[in-house]
């Protein structure tokens, strides 16, 4: 399983490839704890379009973060491209109605930039900051 991580000024992007187990919940769960702060909310867009296998464990993850945002009161979680099967599962399992669907990062990073500019934030288009593990 690859995480990669990029840090723009409105969101952080999370995209994961490969297969989602126990063993890559574990870790998918301690990188998003890891990059937490990097947004204001924080706002979490994930790309997972490019996951070959993924079990429970990718509701598991989803669900950690949408508790942690719960409990602070603040965040939102964005999906872009899920699959079908993720779809059906994330409906099955009442968590469908507290993600967003979009069908592009890019597009997501634009409206997220957009949105801030309309409210007067100061706007950057990235800060440039990516990592692959």
């Amino acid at each position: 399983m690859y995480i990669e991580t990029i840090r723009h000024l409105h969101c952080t992007v999370l995209r994961a490839g490969g297969e989602l187990d126990h063993a890559g919940r574990v870790r998918f769960s301690a990188h998003i704890n890891a990059v937490w702060d990097w947004s204001a909310g924080p706002v979490l867009v994930f790309d997972l379009a490019e996951l070959d296998f993924y079990d429970s464990s990718v509701i598991g993850v989803l669900a950690m973060a949408m508790q942690r945002m719960e409990e602070q009161g603040s965040g939102r979680i964005i999906l872009v491209r899920p699959s079908d099967h993720l779809l059906s599962v994330l409906r099955l399992t009442d968590l469908l109605s507290r993600v967003e669907l979009r069908e592009s990062v890019e597009e997501t990073v634009a409206e997220l930039m957009l949105d801030d500019a309309a409210r007067g934030s100061p706007s950057s288009a990235h800060q440039g900051f990516s990592t692959r593990r």
